[in-house]
């Protein structure tokens, strides 16, 4: 039972004030949300990886890299790699990379970045490469020709090429 005379103090939210606690829910309701479908963007953007034919793509220049075909991989690159080098300065660099570096020991995924314009698919792909005599970052570009893709550009940047 109330005594008599005895008032009770009871908060009462109103306007500002509640459309002031509204608004910050609805912030951090965003906030959480927003976060939450970018990361999910970001992760599975990592997840889905390198398309398997442009993976396949870097295997391949990998292996010739690796076994010194590097004629071969000037012949099977895109018209911009041609267009950018001649063959004998094509193989002197390759060789020049092999002498300095040595072998790929391990390749780690860094990033990639694709960007589609009109005549214009590519896709560059950065890995932290470790080599027999130090360690470096290998960038593969690639290029979509006729529904396959070709290699544009292959650059490594190390200490150990000093």
């Amino acid at each position: 039972m109330k005594a008599k005379g005895k008032r009770q103090k009871v908060k009462v939210w109103t306007g500002s004030r509640l459309t002031f606690i509204n608004s910050l829910r609805l912030t951090f309701a965003f906030y959480l949300f927003a976060s939450s479908f970018f990361s999910a963007c970001a992760l599975s953007a990592s997840r889905a990886g390198i398309p398997p034919q442009a993976q396949a793509v870097i295997d391949t220049v990998s292996s010739d890299i690796a076994e010194g075909r590097y004629e071969k991989i000037y012949n099977e690159a895109a018209d911009e790699w041609r267009q950018a080098t001649t063959l004998e300065q094509s193989n002197a660099t390759f060789k020049r990379l092999k002498d300095k570096l040595g072998d790929v020991k391990s390749r780690s995924f860094h990033t990639a970045n694709e960007e589609d314009k009109p005549g214009a698919h590519s896709f560059i792909i950065d890995y932290k490469t470790t080599f027999d005599h130090g360690d470096g970052m290998e960038t593969f570009t690639l290029v979509e020709r006729n529904g396959h893709w070709l290699l544009a550009r292959y650059f490594v940047n190390s200490d150990a090429l000093k």
